[in-house]
């Protein structure tokens, strides 16, 4: 015990050094934490995709659309339960920053996604509307979204106004699940497109097929596209990860760029915790020589001084580590729906506190091996 209070009252001799050393470690702890649960929302699709489903699209790019007849013939192979198509709509909701994926579905869509809790009765009224959307909760509370309010958003990909009111909100069964899109009938965007511009009706961005076995998805994907070979309109069926994971691909050199800053702020703070305990071990040379001469061993200097680098490490570490929750939150509501699903992982939390004791052990190694090896003559002839 009486340890402990030297270690204690070591850290505190020097109340503003320590105190500027903590709130760094809290700052790098934060920002660590931060930057790696920006990491983990940019792979949030992805981890949350089923495997249960698999993503067909246009061979050449996501870009180029495909026939709404394919689907009774994907209904057809093999190993598929259920098919629906969907479509990337890309509206602007009053302004450009206002950016939230919206999606023109089939109402079978809404039946293949069972992490999407609808009310009963919202969704009775969502599919008796043509017009009627279904919104995330959390794009409900961004925008202020309710029930019966009509949204209106402009067209990029398919010009025009297009008016919705607001039939359902739906939450998500779990906390990873997103809840931040814009869901509208596929007929509604369709029935439009043939009255305003014929030659893109009838034409779908992908379709969602269900699997009765999930084991069977690679043989599945590869009978889907043998369906299509040589058509007009090739197919790729990969599953609903690998789909997710074509996104981040896209903006792979910004997600590996944020992970190394992440660590290069560890290794900065790192530096500045060395510097604190070589002063500290440098200005007690006498007192560890003393000590010495007191009949001391090597093990009980080195002990004092990890101890206190361990425990001003801990101490900035478990602050830092708790602040990141509240941080996190507000940096969430700041972003909107840029990120739908943010997080802070216990993989995070984890990885925060080991690196918080990691640099309070590698910060003692050099000044306690010092202390360790120091003559006593020498030390006594110090004076701090």
């Amino acid at each position: 015990m009486y340890l402990i209070k030297l270690i204690l009252k070591n850290s505190l001799r020097h109340r503003l050094r320590t105190l500027l050393t903590i709130v760094g470690l809290i700052v790098a702890t934060v920002a660590f934490g931060l930057l790696q649960t920006v990491v983990d929302a940019w792979y949030a699709g992805a981890d949350a995709a089923s495997s249960a489903r698999l993503i067909t699209r246009n061979a050449v790019s996501l870009v180029f659309t495909l026939p709404i007849n394919y689907r009774e013939k994907l209904r057809g192979v093999d190993g598929v339960r259920a098919v629906a198509a969907g479509n990337w709509f890309g509206g602007i909701y009053k302004e450009p920053k206002n950016f939230f994926p919206q999606f023109a579905i089939d109402p079978a869509y809404v039946a293949m996604y069972p992490e999407y809790l609808i009310p009963e009765d919202q969704l009775k009224d969502w599919l008796r509307d043509r017009k009627g959307a279904v919104v995330g909760r959390k794009l409900a509370q961004t925008y202020g979204f309710r029930i019966g309010d009509t949204v209106t958003l402009k067209g990029t990909i398919f010009p025009g106004n297009w008016d919705f009111v607001i039939r359902g909100i739906y939450d998500g069964r779990e906390r990873s699940t997103d809840t931040s899109a814009f869901f509208f009938h596929w007929t509604y965007l369709n029935e439009t497109m043939k009255r305003t511009a014929p030659r893109r009706a009838d034409m779908v961005g992908w379709f969602v097929l269900e699997l009765s076995d999930p084991a069977r998805a690679a043989e599945v994907s590869r009978d889907v596209d043998a369906l299509f070979r040589n058509s007009t309109a090739e197919t790729l069926t990969e599953t609903e990860k690998a789909f997710q994971l074509g996104f981040v691909a896209m903006t792979e050199a910004i997600v590996v760029v944020i992970r190394a800053v992440s660590f290069l702020v560890i290794f900065i703070i790192m530096a500045v915790m060395a510097n604190t305990m070589a002063m500290t071990a440098r200005e007690r040379l006498s007192e560890y020589a003393t000590l010495k001469a007191l009949g001391f061993g090597q093990g009980f200097i080195a002990l004092l001084i990890f101890g206190e680098s361990l425990a001003i490490a801990a101490i900035g570490g478990l602050i830092g580590t708790l602040a990141t929750l509240p941080v996190a939150t507000a940096f969430a509501e700041e972003m909107g729906s840029l990120f739908p699903v943010f997080n802070v992982s216990a993989q995070t939390i984890s990885m925060q506190l080991a690196a918080a004791c990691l640099v309070g052990l590698i910060a003692a190694l050099v000044p306690s091996w010092k202390a360790m090896h120091v003559r006593i003559v020498d030390g006594l002839r110090s004076v701090g």
